[in-house]
């Protein structure tokens, strides 16, 4: 047996750990069939390409393509070049369209596989100058592309709209005349400024409940072009009060990284579907859960869910924007991916301490495949810190 690990502190000090090993739920194949289970996926870099990664984007595609299917094979769905693939942290609009484009042919070999593609407007180079139209423009672009490869689309924020618009009317303005447009309902991303700084404000007001009657009321005007919300505030509650408020047949996709038990589960009357960047990291947990879901066994699914909280609530801490590094670190961790480097440089954007305490808390909720493996690893990594 290998010796415990040390494990740095954030007072400097060196901790002794042996993994718990805690039983992994046996894997469970089939289709999710309570909720949709959307898994905002990241992306896998290529370590050896001769590139500025810091500049540069170099994905390892084969890498990429088979993470997919594993989720895939665990019944949950895809959520393609979202904020967990590194849009505005790395990953271009030039590479998302090869990203489309690959995947999008994965997804056709794939019996019962479920994809949608986050659509933007990140081709916008950011200056004063960029206007409503332009925002319109680069979202028809965007929309345009994926819905051209078959695509389901997922509208993502926009910074560039943040930025430009003057009030909620340049919102409904937008919202409008591209939901007019798409071929299909499209679930609607609304991101809160925890996740990326630049979309405050977003709907045309700081004030949350302001800012919710503009979203509620573009739902409500073109219900019949959404699928559904995607919510990432990390409310509860808020999350909680709006879906009692949407549309007739517009579902609610949590994206509460802290509380998606809670939201998932519902309160009897209703429930949230799910489109969340931690089940990446906690893929065959997830969907141990959710099939207990499917039985009716409720007691199992928050036996399985449970431990997880902690484990969400550290890799998505305060700066959460960071959480990508966390989604990556445990993807290295579990063998799908032989090495811990990202786009952009990302695996920098953590401590060392508090990646330890990751794999701590992943460890104590039976999300490591082989925590021995997983052990080595992360030994690692902290080589490099000198550990």
């Amino acid at each position: 047996m290998s010796p415990p690990l040390l494990l740095p502190r954030a007072d400097g000090s060196l901790a002794p750990y042996t993994p718990a090993r805690r039983a992994a739920p046996a894997a469970v194949s089939g289709p999710i069939t309570s909720r949709i289970a959307y898994a905002a996926v990241h992306v896998v870099a290529d370590p050896l390409a001769d590139v500025n990664p810091t500049l540069d984007t170099a994905l390892d595609w084969e890498a990429t393509v088979a993470y997919r299917r594993y989720l895939w094979s665990l019944g949950l769905a895809v959520a393609e070049a979202m904020d967990t693939a590194q849009r505005g942290m790395g990953l271009d609009w030039a590479t998302v369209k090869e990203l489309v484009r690959r995947v999008q042919a994965e997804a056709r070999r794939t019996p019962g596989a479920l994809v949608g593609y986050g659509a933007g407007t990140d081709q916008l180079v950011p200056s004063d100058r960029v206007t409503v139209a332009d925002v319109e423009a680069a979202y028809e672009e965007q929309i345009g592309f994926i819905e051209g490869e078959g695509g389901r689309v997922i509208l993502m924020a926009s910074r560039a709209l943040a930025a430009c618009a003057r009030s909620a009317d340049d919102y409904v303005k937008v919202y409008g005349r591209i939901l007019e447009q798409v071929r299909r309902p499209v679930i609607i991303h609304w991101l809160g400024d925890m996740f990326d700084p630049a979309l405050a404000g977003y709907w045309g007001s700081r004030d949350l409940d302001r800012a919710m009657e503009v979203c509620l009321a573009i739902l409500k005007d073109h219900a019949a072009k959404v699928d559904g919300l995607k919510l990432s505030l990390l409310d509860c509650q808020r999350e909680i009060a709006m879906r009692r408020r949407l549309p007739a047949g517009v579902r609610m996709y949590t994206g509460d990284d802290f509380d998606y038990p809670t939201t998932i589960l519902g309160d009897g009357t209703h429930r949230s579907d799910a489109l969340l960047g931690i089940f990446d990291a906690i893929a065959p947990v997830a969907s141990a859960a959710l099939h207990a879901l499917d039985a009716g066994d409720v007691a199992r699914y928050q036996a399985i869910f449970g431990p997880t909280v902690p484990l969400s609530r550290h890799v998505f801490r305060d700066p959460t924007r960071f959480y990508k590094t966390g989604v990556v670190f445990l993807a290295y961790l579990n063998g799908h991916q032989s090495h811990f480097r990202m786009v952009g440089g990302m695996e920098s954007a953590r401590s060392v301490v508090h990646l330890a305490e990751l794999f701590r808390l992943a460890d104590q909720a039976g999300v490591l495949r082989d925590p021995d493996e997983a052990a080595e690893r992360l030994r690692r990594v902290l080589a490099v810190a000198g550990i």
